[in-house]
C-alpha cells in the first residue's frame, strides 16, 4: 500500500524569497488591476458587437471591464454603474452585456490572457505548457432551472452546476465547461484539449479519480496525450496482461487479467478513424463519450478501446506505484488547479458565493466571466512578481532555479474586491507602464509594530 506523500519541505531562503516578493506587489483595486491587464494585451477588442456590422462603440474597453468584474464577482451591474460616466451608466453596462460579452467573446479574449502568460519568463519557469490539470468547481443554484442537478454531498438540499475547469502547469485556465450537477467528469475531460483554442499544446494531463475511465485511458493513448490521474481506490485497481503464458517474473501475481487483445484487433481501423475525427474535430468529445458507453453499457467499439486502454492503464499503474517523483508531479499539478479554484471562490464573493442563473447560456457567460478574470489576476502578478524577482536578483543575487519555480501567482491579498470599483487609471499605467513596487522592509517594521 503507498503511503500519502509528504508535504514537499521548505527551506528559510525558499520561505524569505516568497515572503519578500508577495510583500513587493503593490496594493491595487480589482477593478483597476483588469484596466492595466487590457492595457497591457488589449483583450476587450476580442469583444465584439453580436451583429458584425456595428461600429466599435466608445470607451468600450471601460465598460466591458465594468461588465467582466460584475459577473466575476457576482454582484450585479448596479454596483459598478456610475450615472456620472457614460460608458458606466446602468443602461450602457447592459446594452453592454447583451451585446458584446458571450461564450465566443469570452473565449478569444480568454485566449489572449493565456498567450500572453506564455511568453513571461516567470511563467516558463513554471512549465511550458505540455502539462494541465482538470477539476470541477461546485456552485450551488438556489433557483428553479432544468440545468442544475442535485448532489447531497457538493450543493446539500440544493441543486447547483459543476464548472470543470482545465488548469495549465503556467496557473492559466484554457478551458471551461459548465455541466449540470455533477455527471461523471471523464465525459468532458477530452474536451479541455481537443476543444481549447489558446497556444498552449498541454500533452499530459491530471485528474482525480472522478476523472477517471479505461475507455479514457485508450482514447489518450489514441490521440497521443498521456493521463495521469491521482486514484484513490489505488489497491482496487486491476494490472493487465496481454497472454496468459507471458512470464512477468514477481508480478505474475499483479497481473492476472487477461486483456481482450483479438478485439482490439478486429476494431483497430475504427478506432483510428475515431482518433482521427477527433483530432480533426468532426466529432465532439463528450459525445463521443456518451456514444461508446450509451446506457451505462459499452459498444463493440467502446470495448475495444477499453481494452486498449487497460494496457495503458497497467502501464500507469506501474510507474506510479514505482516512481514517487510521478505521483509528486502529479500532486504539485493538482495543487496549483485547487490553488486556482480557491482564488475562484474569492473573487465570485458576492450573493453568498451562490450562481444565480436560471438558464444554461446565462451560466456559461458568468462563469467564462470568472475564469477571464482569474486568469487577469493570475497574469497580472506574474508581471509583477517577475519585476519583483528581478529587483531581488540585483541586490540578493541569483535564486536557486528550483525555488522560482516554486513561487506562485495565485495570491490576492494585495488585491481589493470588496467595496470599492474605481474604474480609473493613471495615464502612465494606461501607456504601459508598470506600477512601483512596495517596499518590503516598511512592511516588516509595520509586522514588528503589531502586538
Amino acid at each position: 500500500m503507498l503511503t500519502p506523500l509528504p508535504a514537499q519541505a521548505e527551506s528559510a531562503s525558499l520561505a524569505r524569497l516568497r515572503t519578500q516578493l508577495t510583500n513587493r506587489l503593490p496594493q491595487v483595486e480589482l477593478a483597476a488591476l483588469l484596466l492595466d491587464v487590457e492595457a497591457f494585451t488589449g483583450f476587450a477588442s476580442s469583444f465584439t458587437h453580436v451583429a458584425d456590422s456595428q461600429p466599435a462603440a466608445v470607451d468600450l474597453p471601460l465598460s466591458i471591464c465594468a461588465v467582466l468584474l460584475a459577473q466575476a464577482c457576482n454582484i450585479g451591474l448596479k454596483t459598478v454603474a456610475r450615472a456620472d460616466v457614460p460608458a458606466l451608466t446602468l443602461a450602457r453596462l447592459a446594452w453592454v452585456q447583451q451585446n458584446y460579452v458571450r461564450v465566443e467573446t469570452l473565449t478569444a479574449a480568454n485566449t489572449c490572457l493565456v498567450d500572453a502568460q506564455t511568453v513571461l519568463p516567470l511563467a516558463q519557469a513554471w512549465g511550458g505548457g505540455e502539462v494541465a490539470s482538470a477539476d470541477g468547481l461546485r456552485f450551488v443554484v438556489p433557483l428553479r432551472t432544468l440545468h442544475a442537478g442535485w448532489n447531497r454531498k457538493y450543493f446539500g438540499a440544493e441543486r447547483g452546476v459543476t464548472y470543470y475547469n482545465f488548469t495549465s502547469d503556467q496557473f492559466t485556465g484554457f478551458h471551461g465547461i459548465v455541466i449540470p450537477g455533477t455527471l461523471r467528469d471523464s465525459l468532458f475531460i477530452l474536451a479541455g484539449l481537443l476543444e481549447q483554442q489558446t497556444s498552449l499544446d498541454p500533452r499530459e494531463i491530471m485528474a482525480d479519480t472522478h476523472g477517471f475511465s479505461e475507455v479514457v485511458f485508450g482514447l489518450f493513448s489514441l490521440l497521443g496525450y498521456r493521463f495521469s490521474p491521482r486514484l484513490a481506490n489505488l489497491a482496487d485497481q486491476r494490472f493487465w496482461r496481454l497472454n496468459k503464458e507471458d512470464d512477468y517474473g514477481p508480478l505474475n501475481e499483479l497481473g492476472r487479467h487477461v486483456v481482450n487483445a483479438r478485439l482490439i484487433h478486429d476494431h483497430w481501423e475504427d478506432m483510428l478513424r475515431l482518433a482521427g475525427s477527433l483530432k480533426l474535430g468532426k466529432v465532439k468529445a463528450t459525445a463521443v463519450m456518451r456514444t461508446l458507453q450509451r446506457s451505462g453499457s459499452l459498444s463493440g467499439l467502446g470495448r475495444a478501446v477499453a481494452e486498449l486502454g487497460r494496457v495503458e492503464k497497467t502501464r500507469y499503474l506501474l510507474a506510479y506505484v514505482q516512481d514517487e517523483a510521478y505521483r509528486r508531479r502529479i500532486l504539485v499539478q493538482l495543487n496549483r488547479g485547487e490553488g486556482r479554484y480557491a482564488l475562484a471562490r474569492a473573487v465570485f464573493h458576492g450573493k453568498k458565493g451562490e450562481l444565480r442563473q436560471r438558464y444554461r447560456e446565462g451560466m456559461k457567460d458568468q462563469l467564462g466571466a470568472l475564469g477571464l478574470v482569474v486568469n487577469a489576476l493570475v497574469l497580472w502578478n506574474t508581471r509583477y512578481l517577475q519585476r519583483a524577482l528581478e529587483q531581488w536578483q540585483q541586490t540578493e543575487g541569483e535564486p536557486a532555479a528550483d525555488e522560482v519555480a516554486r513561487l506562485s501567482p495565485l495570491v490576492h491579498e494585495h488585491v481589493n474586491m470588496l467595496g470599492r470599483y474605481d474604474f480609473t487609471l493613471p495615464d502612465r499605467i494606461a501607456a504601459g507602464e508598470l506600477r512601483p513596487l512596495r517596499s518590503p522592509t516598511i512592511w516588516e517594521e509595520h509586522l514588528a509594530e503589531i502586538p
